[in-house]
């Protein structure tokens, strides 16, 4: 099972933080549905932190591990169209 590890970048205010909740989009919500959307796994984004509400991130480092095969490139950009299509403010740098 290939992990993939990604930088992601995000604009934290319409966000209830990185990790899933309850009560509001997350960040993490966000890359976990763009992922299941393209891969159509139900996969778990992993991160080294988390944040509050509202808090940005410039460079935060992420995993998950997929199934299925993707070169990086194509899903880097695969989930940034995603992510940009359901008009989520993050970003997958690399």
């Amino acid at each position: 099972m290939p992990r993939f590890a990604f930088t992601v970048e995000f604009d934290g205010r319409p966000f209830m933080g990185w990790q899933r909740q309850a009560h509001g989009p997350t960040v993490q919500q966000a890359l976990e549905t763009a992922i299941h959307d393209i891969s159509g796994e139900e996969a778990a984004v992993h991160a080294a932190g988390r944040t509050d509400a509202g808090v940005h991130a410039a460079a935060m480092v992420a995993h998950v591990d997929l199934e299925k095969a993707f070169t990086p490139f194509r899903l880097m950009e695969a989930i940034n169209a995603r992510l940009k299509f359901a008009g989520a403010s993050v970003a997958v740098l690399d």
